[in-house]
C-alpha cells in the first residue's frame, strides 16, 4: 500500500484466514485504498462486508484456493473392508495454539474412556510441541497418540491413505489446504463448522462437522463414523462410500488448485486489460465482467 501510494499506481489485496479474521491490522485503510480484494471463502467476503461497510461490494471477490489433483487421481483409497485394527485418526497442521490439538488430546482421552479402540497420529512440528507431549502424559495417552513431527509432503500420502479418519480442531481457519487434501484422497474428515470450513465439507455429504469447542459433539461423531466403518466389515454398500465419493468431487469442482490459480490470473489479466484501456474499477463494463465471474 504504502509503495503503490509513493509510486502513484494500484494495489490489490489478499485475504485468507486469520490476517482478516485475528490480525486485521489497518484493513479498513487497506480495503478503502486498494483497486479491489480476493478472498479465499463466501465467509470471509461476508465478514468482509458485514464489518467494512463502506467498502463497495463488487470489490471484494471470491478466489478459492485448491490442492494439486494429478497424483490423487492416480490410485483409489485403501479399502479397508475385512481388516480387524484399531482405528486410525490422523491430525496434520503446525503445532500451534490456533490448532488447538489440546482439544483433540482431550478428545481421545474421552474415546478411551469410552472403551473406544483407536489410534491418533499428529503430523507436525511447532511451538506447543513440549506442552502436547506433557498433555498426553496427564492424560494417560502415551499408547494411543504420536507426535509423529514434521512429514515431508511427498511422504505424507501415505499417512493420509492410513487413516480410517482426518481430523481437524483448528479454532480459527481460512478454507484449510488439509481438509482439501484429505478429501481428495476420499478420506473421510471430521471439523469444526467455523468460517469457510462448511463450505468445503457439507456435513453428511462431504464429510462431517461438529460444534465448534463442543467435546462431546465431537466425540459423538467420531463413535457415529467409527461405528459406520465397523459395519462396512459386512455391508455391501457404505454410506461412507457415497460420502467419500461426494469429497472427491467437491474438490474436483471447486477447489481444484490448477483451475483457480488459472482463474485467480485470469481475473489480474482482466484488469490490466481494462486498466490499459482507461476504465476504472467501478466502471459499468467491468462491474459486468465481476458478475460473470
Amino acid at each position: 500500500m504504502v509503495a503503490a501510494r509513493l509510486l502513484g499506481i494500484s494495489f490489490s489485496l489478499t485475504l485468507h484466514g486469520s490476517d482478516l479474521l485475528l490480525h486485521g491490522a489497518y484493513l479498513d485503510t487497506k480495503l478503502k485504498n486498494c483497486r479491489f480484494c480476493l478472498t479465499i471463502s463466501e465467509y470471509n467476503r461476508d465478514h468482509i462486508l458485514r464489518h467494512f461497510p463502506e467498502v463497495a461490494p463488487q470489490k471484494i471477490m471470491v478466489s478459492r484456493m485448491g490442492v494439486d489433483l494429478a497424483e490423487r487421481s492416480k490410485s483409489p483409497p485403501r479399502n479397508t473392508r475385512g481388516e480387524i485394527r484399531p482405528f486410525a485418526m490422523l491430525a496434520v497442521g503446525r503445532l500451534h495454539g490456533v490448532k488447538d490439538h489440546a482439544f483433540l488430546l482431550r478428545a481421545c482421552a474421552g474415546l478411551r474412556d469410552r472403551g473406544c479402540d483407536f489410534q491418533c497420529g499428529i503430523a507436525g512440528d511447532g511451538p506447543e510441541r513440549r506442552r502436547l507431549e506433557l498433555l498426553i502424559q496427564e492424560l494417560g495417552l502415551q499408547s494411543r497418540v504420536t507426535l509423529l513431527g514434521h512429514i515431508p509432503s511427498e511422504r505424507l500420502d501415505s499417512w493420509y491413505r492410513s487413516a480410517d479418519l482426518v481430523v481437524l480442531t483448528s479454532r480459527s481457519e481460512g478454507i484449510p489446504l488439509v481438509l482439501m487434501e484429505a478429501m481428495a484422497r476420499g478420506r473421510i474428515v471430521l471439523a469444526p463448522a467455523i468460517t469457510g470450513i462448511p463450505e468445503l465439507v457439507v456435513s453428511g455429504k462431504t464429510g462431517f462437522l461438529y460444534a465448534p469447542g463442543d467435546l462431546d459433539d465431537f466425540i459423538d461423531k467420531f463413535l457415529f463414523i467409527q461405528r459406520v466403518m465397523h459395519n462396512e466389515r459386512t455391508d455391501a454398500i457404505s454410506p461412507l462410500d457415497w460420502i467419500r465419493h461426494a469429497a472427491r468431487v467437491q474438490v474436483l469442482h471447486n477447489f481444484d488448485g490448477s483451475k483457480n490459480l488459472t482463474q485467480f490470473g485470469d481475473r489480474f489479466l482482466q484488469r490490466i486489460k481494462n486498466n490499459s484501456a482507461g476504465q476504472d474499477w467501478s466502471s459499468p463494463h467491468e462491474n459486468l465482467v465481476l458478475q460473470q465471474i
